[in-house]
C-alpha cells in the first residue's frame, strides 16, 4: 500500500509539474493560468500551507487539497497543451526538482494574515 501511495504522490507531482509548463502555453486561457499559479504554488511550495506536525489537518492539504487543485486546473487547461506539457514534465523531472519560492512566500502571507487577525480577534476583544 505504502509503494502504491508513493506512484501515486510522483504522478500528482508530474502532473503539477506539466500544469507548470502549461501555464506558460499562450494557448491556455488567462483564468487557467490564474488558478494553475495559485495550485503551483501550494503544490511546489517547501513550506505547508497547514505544517505536518498538526494532527489530520497537516496531512489534509497533501491528502485533499492538491489532488482537487490539480484535478480542476487539468479541466481548464486544452488537452493538446497538456499533452506536450507532460511530455515536457517527464523529461524535465529526471534532471531539476521543482520548487516554488513564490508558494513559499504565499503561505507565509496566509500565516501573517491568520495571526494578525487572530491578534486582532483576541487583543481586540
Amino acid at each position: 500500500m505504502l509503494t502504491a501511495l508513493k506512484t501515486r504522490a510522483r504522478a500528482l507531482k508530474r502532473e503539477a509539474y506539466a500544469l507548470a509548463i502549461a501555464m506558460r502555453d499562450p494557448r491556455t486561457p488567462w483564468y487557467a493560468k490564474a488558478f494553475v499559479a495559485l495550485v503551483i504554488a501550494h503544490t511546489f511550495s517547501p513550506i505547508d500551507l497547514i505544517p505536518d506536525f498538526i494532527p489530520v489537518l497537516g496531512y489534509l492539504d497533501d491528502l485533499i487539497i492538491t489532488p482537487l487543485g490539480i484535478f480542476f486546473a487539468l479541466k481548464l487547461i486544452p488537452p493538446a497543451v497538456m499533452a506536450e506539457a507532460r511530455q515536457q514534465a517527464a523529461t524535465r523531472m529526471a534532471h531539476e526538482k521543482p520548487v516554488s519560492w513564490a508558494g513559499a512566500v504565499l503561505v507565509i502571507g496566509v500565516w501573517i494574515i491568520a495571526i494578525g487577525v487572530i491578534g486582532w480577534i483576541v487583543i481586540g476583544n
